[in-house]
């Protein structure tokens, strides 16, 4: 199947969340499936700077837009079986950061309308074109636009992706026609007007021919209030064409096993494939817990469990749920470790715990990949309170390096993460239903008392978490059926 795939940003041209962790490893998963694939990227100035030399250049034309008809380039590169393509025009993507300027929707508007403009021009014509988030999700409209006047695209199918439905591409009435050329037609019926505005988002959903998220348990929660930030009658309407597909993980790049930055690599399996999570895990795990003590200044203490954090600070990540029974945590006896930067609130909060409990609390404010590699290899258990989380990433790096997850039953986290049942011995981790501090509180108490009361029960966990299949390679697959379905 020839599948062209529309994104924002994606590894290891340009990031800054998950959608480019999906627009980096799904192309090619799809490839490896046998499928033909193509994906297209705006050329923003990080990726100019590194990245054009290995580029070809193969076309330019001019996009119209509104009033305005506008040079765009086309540069291509081929990598990992997949060809990439490179949307130029240096007004709209020579900038210092991909998002937060003033004329975003003008850059994707122009971004949506150079894809389906540039079409002819690519290796082939696509009969799935896979968009992202709203900065794609004009691609479907202006699709719908063009299909009455060119009958080569006709035939053309789209799925959509909703990443984060909180994220919708709102913009006044005014700027259907002067901003995204569209005609009145598009609003007067409904497709594209939301509450009194332009909603791009509810363009793609009204007019692609599946809607897909993240993950299976947050396809069903966008149908409710609390999830779908006022698109729930969008996402209840077309319920039909609504699929969950769990996002993969990069099982290459995340590998204790092979991971550069470790104090000691580790395995769940031997050299003749057997699990041999006792004799080859333990010695690892120790070692890595070690340095990151070492490292965040945390009391050198192997007996002791460190509970590890990777995270943004805000509300949505369930840090209130954290800050309401900290002090309780700390009475476990057991270590804190977190990083990340957000809401001045939850950074003094956590900076003055630091200093209230030395050598067994630490907050590292900001980012850093080599200290998160850290935690995910050193800590024991792994936190994830959140109030809502379409998929979710840090919970399965988490288990694919032996560190026991605790999170809250929403999005992706329910999919990922089963809770232990000790009358069987199953399950990967520690989970709690209701946005709750104390049920959060509650199965910590479960892990720590696990931790220190049945050594053999926590390792079983570790290995099951270890063992765990997150590759994009069953991804694939699910989309495949989707891509079929919808061109049957």
């Amino acid at each position: 199947m020839k599948i062209l795939f529309a994104a924002s940003e994606a590894v290891p041209f340009c990031k800054t969340g998950g959608l480019a962790d999906v627009a980096g490893s799904l192309p090619q998963a799809l490839a490896q499936a046998g499928n033909e694939v193509e994906v297209i990227l705006p050329l923003y100035q990080k990726v100019s700077e590194k990245w054009k030399d290995q580029m070809e250049f193969v076309c330019a034309i001019e996009v119209p837009l509104g009033w305005r008809r506008v040079y765009c380039g086309l540069f291509r590169l081929d990598r990992d079986g997949v060809i990439w393509y490179f949307v130029d025009n240096e007004y709209y993507f020579k900038r210092d950061s991909l998002y937060g300027h003033y004329d975003d929707g003008e850059r994707f508007g122009f971004f949506s309308r150079a894809i389906v403009s540039l079409l002819p021009a690519l290796a082939f014509m696509p009969e799935v074109i896979h968009c992202n988030d709203w900065q794609t999700a004009l691609v479907p409209v202006y699709l719908k636009d063009e299909c009455v006047r060119w009958e080569e695209v006709r035939s053309i199918k789209t799925v959509f992706t909703v990443h984060n439905i909180e994220y919708q591409g709102r913009y006044g009435k005014d700027t259907l026609e002067d901003l995204f050329g569209l005609a009145p037609g598009w609003y007067a019926d409904g497709t594209i007007a939301m509450d009194g505005d332009v909603n791009l988002l509810k363009g793609a959903l009204m007019t692609c021919d599946a809607i897909t998220a993240v993950s299976p348990t947050y396809a069903q929660e966008l149908r409710y209030s609390f999830f779908a930030h006022g698109m729930e009658s969008v996402m209840q309407l077309n319920a039909g064409k609504l699929y969950g597909v769990l996002n993969g993980l990069d099982m290459v790049r995340y590998d204790p096993a092979t991971d550069p930055g470790l104090a000691a690599n580790y395995s769940l399996y031997t050299k003749t494939g057997k699990v041999s999570a006792k004799d080859t895990v333990t010695p690892g795990k120790a070692k890595n817990k070690a340095r990151l003590q070492e490292q965040v200044g945390l009391e050198v203490d192997p007996d002791v469990p460190v509970i590890g954090m990777v995270t943004r600070l805000v509300s949505h990540k369930g840090l209130d749920l954290v800050c309401k029974v900290f002090d309780q945590i700390m009475d476990l006896k057991c270590q804190v470790v977190i990083l990340g930067s957000g809401d001045w609130n939850y950074e003094q909060f956590f900076e003055e715990k630091a200093g209230q409990y030395p050598g067994r609390m630490a907050l590292y404010r900001g980012y850093s990949d080599a200290l998160a590699t850290s935690i995910y290899a050193g800590a024991d258990l792994f936190l994830m309170p959140s109030r809502s989380e379409p998929c979710g990433l840090s919970q399965m790096i988490a288990m694919r390096y032996g560190t026991v997850p605790i999170v809250r039953e929403t999005g992706g986290l329910k999919d990922t993460v089963h809770p232990y049942e000790a009358w069987r011995g199953a399950g990967n981790g520690f989970t709690f239903c209701d946005y709750n501090s104390g049920d959060m509180l509650y199965v910590i108490r479960q892990a720590v008392s696990l931790y220190y009361d049945n050594p053999a029960a926590f390792q079983a966990l570790r290995t099951a978490g270890m063992a765990e299949d997150f590759s994009w390679r069953r991804s694939a697959e699910a989309y495949n059926e989707i891509y079929k379905k919808i061109c049957s």
